[in-house]
């Protein structure tokens, strides 16, 4: 029986739920590529916030050879898709974030709430049409 995976910790959620191809004149759907929340991390840690590998993955609470099979899993889905010409879909995965994180369904905001605040309303709209992240993705 393999051992249960370690739950990796992200920090916010992506900004986005995917990307699609522009100017695609393939004519057949060529799918998507499932882009797991710790994969995108592990991505915006090294290559946007420029950080190695070693403070990347203790940020993230796992090893390093863990975050870098992790880096190497991104690299290449990202790849994949743009050589294919195949979307890319954010996935929840394997992951926690270390705050509660939501979605306004009007404006497709995404926030925190802070635990003194009882009502939950959309910081930007004022909208009470939200939901949790994880739940929706």
């Amino acid at each position: 029986m393999p051992r249960r995976r370690k739950l990796r910790k992200i920090v916010a959620p992506p900004g986005f739920r995917g990307y699609k191809p522009y100017g695609f004149r393939g004519g057949r759907n060529n799918g998507h590529v499932d882009l797991l929340y710790e994969e995108y991390e592990a991505i915006k840690l090294v290559d946007y916030d420029l950080m190695n590998h070693l403070e990347a993955s203790s940020l993230m609470g796992i090893s390093r050879p863990t975050f870098a099979r992790i880096y190497e899993s991104a690299r290449r889905k990202i790849a994949q898709a743009l050589a294919e010409s195949r979307e890319i879909r954010t996935v929840y995965g394997n992951a926690y974030m270390d705050k509660t994180w939501y979605i306004c369904n009007d404006c497709n905001a995404r926030f925190t709430i802070p635990d003194s605040i009882n009502h939950y309303t959309c910081a930007i709209c004022k909208s009470e049409n939200i939901s949790s992240v994880t739940s929706n993705n």
